[in-house]
């Protein structure tokens, strides 16, 4: 069983895992390959020694989580659309946070409390708190149900499921192959998903502890209150792994399961295949050994993947549309294989897959260029 505990985040058609000082990606390219890429956790917070403290870790942890997460999120969105090149940096990956923040505070902290405010004549006291409480997850449960019906918000909900299992697989010592990852459940303690729940449960505590005050009061304390109540939830969340036969953490961690429900989903083989990819690599970087028997999949470099999209882009193929012969024909300056005659167009293929083989006579073989 590994010994550092391994948490991760769907991307679009990827998965990102985080360990100890390094997190790893793995996105499935429009052509079929796996694309990986690892990332030091160094940042300046990081090499504080502030940051390794209980409460003040779990912002640090949250900090990182948005932010390189988000990183992350925009490139596989490149990826998966062939877009290369197109990247945001630092300062427009702030402002995307700012703003994602702000609507996703708004939504759910202010809303609920307006909302609350005018259903309920009485405005203080924990049944005002547990109102809103209630409200708040009404409108939680009502985006995820929402979203969840966009196609490709399902199957990032698919990749979400992928990356549980294959972290159950390895906290239980099991190879990580597809057979194995395939036994577990999506769902897993201590997932984003959990956290949100718990985050819920606590501001209803603590919006009762401050009570009814001025709206602009109230405003003030919703926004100050926000980290403070996300690193006593991150603090509750490894009480709560270190302490899983517990009844009264299992009580509380039941909820956010059930939640799961929406947020995860069964995964295809090849979904499973990339997470997989992507916690061995996290366990690469970290200095972990990969259980013993364990898939050993072909991967490609990121920016091997950008470059390689790019060239055939280039030369006229669409790695949307095209297959892997149609591009490596267009990566050979094939102008046209059915206006050329298939004779012609065959041995551009081979030479498109081995450019230092001898053109073959005779029909070709399919090339898959990932190989």
């Amino acid at each position: 069983m590994a010994r550092l505990r391994y948490g991760g985040q769907a991307l679009v058609e990827g998965v990102m895992m985080r360990g100890r000082g390094a997190i790893a990606v793995a996105l499935r390219a429009p052509d079929g390959r796996i694309v990986c890429e690892t990332e030091p956790l160094s940042g300046t917070f990081r090499a504080t020694r502030w940051a390794k403290l209980p409460f003040m870790r779990g912002l640090v942890v949250l900090y990182e989580t948005l932010v390189v997460g988000t990183r992350w999120l925009i490139r596989s969105a490149n990826l998966a659309a062939s877009e290369e090149g197109v990247e945001l940096g630092n300062g427009g990956v702030a402002v995307m946070l700012t703003i994602t923040l702000a609507i996703g505070i708004g939504i759910f902290f202010f809303l609920p409390l307006l909302i609350t405010r005018a259903a309920l004549p009485s405005q203080e006291g924990l049944l005002f708190h547990a109102a809103e409480g209630v409200v708040q997850v009404a409108i939680f449960l009502g985006y995820l149900l929402l979203i969840s019906r966009l196609p490709d918000v399902r199957r990032t909900f698919q990749y979400h499921g992928a990356e549980h299992m294959s972290i159950h697989a390895l906290e239980n010592g099991d190879p990580l192959v597809v057979e194995k990852v395939r036994r577990y459940p999506t769902a897993h303690p201590r997932c984003g998903t959990e956290f949100l729940v718990v985050v819920i449960i606590i501001s209803i505590i603590a919006f009762s502890i401050v009570g009814k005050q001025p709206i602009l009061v109230t405003v003030a304390s919703r926004i100050i209150l926000v980290p403070i109540i996300a690193a006593i939830a991150y603090e509750v969340l490894q009480f709560g792994a270190r302490h899983e036969d517990n009844r009264l953490v299992r009580a509380i961690i039941t909820p956010g399961i059930w939640v799961q429900k929406i947020t995860t989903k069964q995964p295809t083989d090849d979904m499973i295949e990339v997470a997989i990819v992507s916690l061995e690599e996290a366990l690469k970087a970290d200095g972990q050994a990969v259980p013993d028997g364990s898939a050993d999949f072909a991967r490609t470099p990121y920016q091997d993947a950008l470059d390689a999209l790019a060239a055939e882009k280039a030369a006229g193929a669409d790695p949307m549309t095209d297959g892997p012969a149609e591009r490596a024909v267009a990566a050979a300056g094939v102008d046209d294989p059915v206006a050329d005659g298939a004779a012609e167009a065959a041995p551009a293929v081979e030479a498109a897959a081995d450019p230092g083989a001898d053109p073959a006579p005779g029909p070709a073989a399919a090339v898959d260029p990932s190989r």
